[in-house]
C-alpha cells in the first residue's frame, strides 16, 4: 500500500495530502519519487513527524511516494540487457541486512558505516525462492523498460512473500556494491561486467525506440 504526492496536490492541499498518508498503515516510508542511495528517506511512526518528512523528501524531488513499511528481508537482484533480441538475465540473488545503529538501509548504512550492514551473495534462501526473485527482477526490468543494467530489490517475508520494492535504474557500482558482487558471483567479473555494458551501448540504437 502507498500513495504519490505531487508537487500541485502538495502545494494546494497538504491536509488532504497528510490524510491520505493516514489511511495507511504505520509506520511508514516517506521517499523522493526519482533519487537514490537512500537520500531523503525518512522512517515515519508518529502522524507528527510527518509533513516534516514529506518536506526532506521534497528536497530532492518535488514527487514523494509514501509507502507502508513491510517486514522482511531485503533480497536484491542484478539485471543485465540481452543482448539482440534475447530475454535480459539475471544475477543470482543477494541479502543486505542491517545488524546495528540504523532503522533501515539509509545513506549511512550504505556509504559510511560499513560494518553495521552485512551482504551476502549468493543469499541465503531456498532455490525456488531465489529462482522465483531473478524470474521477477526480469519481468520488471522488461515491464519498465529499462536498458542496460537495474538492481530489482524485494522484501522476502516471513510468511513468504516476495515483494517488489523498487527497481534502480542506475545503482551502485564500486567494486563493493551488491550490483557487480552479486555478477561476480554469477561468474562475470567486475572488469568484464564493465566490457558487457560498453557492449551493450554500442549495440543499441538511438532515437525512439
Amino acid at each position: 500500500p502507498y500513495t504519490v504526492i505531487t508537487d500541485k496536490e502538495w502545494r494546494r492541499d497538504k491536509a488532504a495530502c497528510l490524510d491520505a498518508v493516514a489511511a495507511l498503515e504505520w509506520p511508514v516510508f516517506v521517499k523522493p519519487s526519482r533519487a537514490g542511495s537512500s537520500m531523503g528517506i525518512t522512517r515515519v511512526t508518529d502522524p507528527e513527524q510527518l509533513e516534516a518528512a514529506i518536506e526532506a523528501a521534497r528536497g530532492h524531488d518535488p514527487k514523494v511516494v509514501v509507502e507502508t513499511g513491510i517486514v522482511g528481508r531485503e533480497i536484491e537482484c542484478g539485471v543485465l540487457e540481452g543482448r539482440g533480441h534475447d530475454q535480459a538475465r539475471a544475477s543470482v540473488v543477494g541479502e543486505c541486512r542491517v545488524v546495528q545503529n540504523h532503522e533501515f538501509y539509509d545513506f549511512e548504512a550504505k556509504y559510511i558505516a560499513a560494518d553495521d550492514v552485512e551482504l551476502t551473495t549468493p543469499a541465503d534462501v531456498p532455490d525456488s525462492v531465489a529462482e522465483q526473485i531473478r524470474e521477477y527482477a526480469v519481468r520488471a526490468f522488461e515491464a519498465a523498460g529499462c536498458e542496460g543494467l537495474a538492481r530489482v530489490d524485494f522484501f522476502y517475508t516471513d510468511h513468504g512473500d516476495i515483494v517488489l520494492n523498487e527497481v534502480n535504474t542506475m545503482p551502485g557500482f564500486t567494486p563493493t556494491s551488491m550490483f557487480p558482487r552479486m555478477w561476480a558471483a554469477s561468474g562475470i567479473e567486475y572488469s568484464d561486467l564493465i566490457d558487457e555494458l560498453i557492449a551493450l551501448a554500442l549495440e543499441r540504437r538511438t532515437g525512439l525506440r
